[in-house]
């Protein structure tokens, strides 16, 4: 069992961000000492913890992080990573057209 901090060093997240997932319900310590309220993650919550850590960096909200953690098959989390890498590539190709449309922008200013 890790206490909060260790757990926080292991993971990579901070202790708030712990905090805030156990308030959203999504990473729950696997015990809280009720003398003083520490609390303890065990090795599954580095599995999750590790989840969520890679959820967020590839731009999950909270909700469909929610979503990924009640289906316990985890079979929408393939459908919702197929969303987000099609989301990127779309944001690609408009930004792609935005810089070209910038550029043309700057060559008709450098013709005149």
């Amino acid at each position: 069992m890790y206490k909060i901090r260790e757990f926080s060093e292991l993971t990579g997240l901070s202790k708030e961000t712990l905090r805030y997932y156990e308030q959203q319900q999504l990473l729950e310590p696997a015990s809280v000492d009720p003398a003083n309220n520490y609390r303890y993650y065990d090795d599954g919550s580095y599995f999750l913890a590790i989840l969520l850590q890679k959820l967020r960096s590839f731009g999950c909200t909270i909700q469909e992080m929610k979503d990924v953690m009640r289906d316990e098959s985890f079979a929408n989390l393939e459908v919702l990573l197929h969303q987000k890498k099609d989301r990127l590539y779309m944001e690609i190709t408009q930004k792609q057209q935005t810089i070209r449309e910038i550029e043309e922008f700057i060559q008709t200013g450098q013709e005149e």
